[in-house]
């Protein structure tokens, strides 16, 4: 299984689009955003994406009743974190802030996804990936970034942008 992911895109609506371009571009299965969508406009972009979304909120996601709504209109998962997933045998947590790992048992896992940091983060141990793809709400083209993730192997790719 193929799957994006994304973090903090902080309602930055043209990186947004681009994000959702490079997703459908690449065939992901899947998109998993780490938290920090901060409006529902951001969701409208995210409702083009030929993938389902599914995520946590982050410390910004402070508009929760129109962030609520647009999840329910377009389909999406989303809760608090931390979001635990099975996909393709591979069991998946998710958080926002890595802060938050501290309420699960991460040894349970094969894919830890995080964001908050704006840091890119490709961490192995042993057979076990810990993910943030980093920025992808700056202004500087090129140095923006979401990841694109094999679930088979673990192996991420860096798509910039």
């Amino acid at each position: 299984m193929h799957i994006g992911v994304v973090s903090d895109t902080h309602n930055n609506l043209s990186n947004c689009r681009k994000i959702v371009e490079l997703f459908n571009k690449a065939g992901v299965d899947r998109v998993i955003h780490t938290g920090d969508i901060t409006q529902a406009k951001t969701l409208e972009v995210f409702a083009r994406l030929e993938a389902p979304l599914y995520g946590v909120f982050g410390n910004n996601d402070q508009e929760r009743d129109s962030l609520a709504v647009a999840i329910e209109r377009f389909g999406f998962h989303f809760v608090e974190p931390p979001l635990i997933l099975s996909w393709a045998g591979r069991k998946i947590v998710v958080v926002h802030d890595p802060l938050e790992l501290s309420q699960v048992s991460v040894t349970d896992y094969d894919l830890i996804l995080h964001g908050h940091t704006h840091l890119q983060t490709i961490d192995y141990k042993e057979k076990q990936l810990t993910f943030n793809p980093g920025e992808c709400a700056g202004i500087l083209p090129g140095f923006n970034a979401i990841g694109v993730l094999e679930l088979a192997d673990l192996q991420p790719e860096i798509l910039t942008f």
